[in-house]
Order: C-alpha cells, then sequence, then structure tokens
C-alpha cells in the first residue's frame, strides 16, 4: 500500500511540473523518448519508473530528482 502512495505522490510531482511549464504529455513524452501512455500511467502512479528515467524526466522539466521526489 505504501508504494502505491508513493508512485502517486511522485506522478503528482512530475504532473505538477510540466503542467507548470504548459507542456503537453506528448511533448514530454517525445523529449524523454517515451509514449504518452507511458508518461501518462507514471502520472497516475499506475507504473514505477526506473531511477534514470525520472532523472530524464527531471533534465527535460529544468529541474532536479529532489523537486519531483519530494513527499515520497
Amino acid at each position: 500500500m505504501q508504494d502505491k502512495i508513493r508512485l502517486k505522490n511522485l506522478g503528482i510531482n512530475i504532473k505538477s511540473e510540466r503542467l507548470r511549464r504548459n507542456m503537453s504529455q506528448e511533448r514530454l513524452a517525445e523529449l524523454t523518448n517515451m509514449s504518452r501512455n507511458s508518461v501518462s500511467l507514471i502520472e497516475t502512479g499506475k507504473i514505477n519508473p526506473t531511477v534514470l528515467k525520472v532523472l530524464d524526466i527531471a533534465s527535460v522539466l529544468g529541474t532536479d530528482m529532489s523537486a519531483l521526489t519530494r513527499n515520497i
């Protein structure tokens, strides 16, 4: 149960940073070499991205991992 909450919070953080930059899921997917569906699944906490993928997302969003992993 705790893992599901942590993944949900990670997804919320990623979505929040993406929206703050007025970026679509499609654009984030393109820039991180993922499908839009994968971005959606990460943002809803349904899949557990690798650490390297979270680093890629942070880089594209112009932030660091600590911003994306707060409260998890």
